[in-house]
């Protein structure tokens, strides 16, 4: 059986390439928001997060906090165009498996993803 990740990020291009690289594998579900993410972990099977750090409303890192009251044991792998230092500091401190600096390599995502699932 196929394992289910949910990729939260607010630009759909970005959502569109994520489900191209990892729907061979994997089941992907697809959120543009941190309260849709909130809502489909709530409601469905999800065995890893992929997670925008810089969204409009929730951000990433507000979103995971809120994960980890209800879904602390998803493993959760940041996305992140800004690249400081700051915001991978506290993604990691909070908990965070890994990130990625978008745009990422098709194989680097397909790699960490296979990674984590790997540790599980």
């Amino acid at each position: 059986m196929k394992k289910h990740i949910l990729v939260v990020d607010d630009d759909n291009m970005n959502l569109a390439r994520t489900r191209i690289i990892l729907g061979k594998d994997y089941d992907v579900l697809l959120a543009d928001s941190g309260i849709e993410a909130l809502v489909k972990l709530r409601n469905e099977k999800v065995d890893m997060v992929l997670l925008d750090i810089d969204m409009p409303g929730m951000n990433g890192i507000e979103t995971f906090g809120r994960m980890k009251e209800f879904a602390a044991d998803i493993p959760v792998i940041f996305l992140t165009a800004s690249g400081l230092e700051e915001d991978v500091h506290s993604a990691i401190k909070l908990g965070a498996v890994n990130y990625l600096k978008k745009p990422y390599q098709p194989q680097e995502l397909l790699k960490r993803v296979a990674q984590e699932f790997e540790k599980a």
